[in-house]
This record gives structure tokens, sequence and C-alpha cells, in this order.
């Protein structure tokens, strides 16, 4: 397992329950998509731990009271196309979250990230961004789309990840030590086409049946 300081591994029962489904091939894409829904739910509500708050004063039925609620609106960024197997999660938890999208392909010569579609808050600096792709492999189609966020304006960022390959976040969390990165699982190695090993295929694919 890597340490770095902003890479966080969300583990229990419950994780690995749904990672378990998530890796089987046997999986039909209904309840691959469930699952996915189900484990961004936990990661979502872990990263937004780490949240800043302001305190704020409401009444309850009975009385008044000292709340906190999160300090800044939030952008929730899925990269196409499988980042939207966790966007309804995150909509679920932060039903008021502006979404961005950030549309990536990778050339399957050279494993390199092709931009085809950006769509951002353009002052993102006022945002707090969590950033949605289930599978961090190279880190290059992250890499690009951190750098496009920075040049939007974003500071405070987190990624959220089911499935990290070892190469792909030692890449990151060196080139970007001020973002968190959240994975599920960390898988040890790419293969020559530069999938995740033993990873769970493409998840894409997977989510939306087009094998």
């Amino acid at each position: 397992m890597l340490e770095a300081e902003n890479l966080h591994v969300v583990n229990g029962p419950l994780v690995r329950q749904k990672l378990k489904v998530l890796r089987d091939e046997e999986t039909p894409t209904p309840e691959f998509r469930q699952a996915m829904k189900e484990l961004s739910l936990i990661m979502v509500a872990e990263a937004a731990s780490a949240m800043p708050t302001n305190a704020a004063r409401i009444r309850t039925p009975l009385a008044e009271t000292e709340v906190e609620e999160i300090s800044r609106p939030v952008c929730l960024v899925p990269v196409l196309r499988a980042g939207l197997g966790m966007l309804e999660a995150g909509l679920a938890l932060l039903p008021e979250a502006t979404v961005g999208f950030m549309g990536l392909q990778r050339d399957e010569e050279t494993a390199e990230p092709v931009e085809y579609y950006v769509n951002l808050p353009q002052a993102l600096d006022e945002y707090l961004v969590l950033v949605l792709d289930p599978m961090l492999a190279t880190g290059g189609s992250l890499s690009a789309t951190l750098h496009k966020l920075k040049e939007y304006g974003a500071e405070w960022v987190s990624c959220l990840h089911a499935v990290a390959a070892v190469p792909g976040i030692e890449r990151v969390t060196n080139e970007y030590p001020a973002v968190n990165f959240y994975v599920a699982a960390e898988d040890p190695e790419l293969d020559e086409n530069a999938f995740i090993v033993p990873g769970l295929g493409d998840a894409g694919d997977r989510l939306y049946g087009t094998l």
C-alpha cells in the first residue's frame, strides 16, 4: 500500500462487498450500476467529511441552536463517461451541487488523454470540487482534468476513484500534493494496454452495457 499524505483509502466490509460485485465479470449491467452508485455514496460521504464548514444558527421546533453547514458551494465534476456512474450518488448527498463535465477519451495507441468536451463553472475558486472517475490507471486523464480545473481557478479539489493503479496514484499524488485522492482499492499494476490489473474491466462499458 502506498503512503502519501494526500491519499485516502476508503475501506471496510461494505466497501469490499461493493468492490466484489464490481470486479466480478459475471455481474450484469444493472447490478454493476447499482453497486457503483452504492460505493460512490460511501466515498462521497468520506470526501465530504473533509470539507470546511461554517457555524450557523437556526431554530428547531423547540429552540434556537447552533449548527454547521458546508462553507462553500460544491461542484461535482464527472469525467465522461464512466464518471456519470458516480454522479447520482453525489447529487443524492449534495443535491444543491453544481455539475461540471470533463470529456476525455484515451488514444488507444498512445494511451494519452484526448479532450473532447469541457463544461465547467468559470469561477471555480468559489467552489469545493469533487472529481468523479471510477478508474485511475496511468493518471494521464486525471492529470489533464486537474490541469484544466486549475486553469478555471479551482483551489479545493478532491478526487474519488473506485479502483486505482499504483503507477497512476504515484503520478497524481506527486504532481498535485494539494489535492486529496480517495480510492476504494489500490491495484498493483497496468497491463501492456494500460488497463488496471486485476481491475474491473472498462467501467464505462460495464455501466452502460456497451460491451
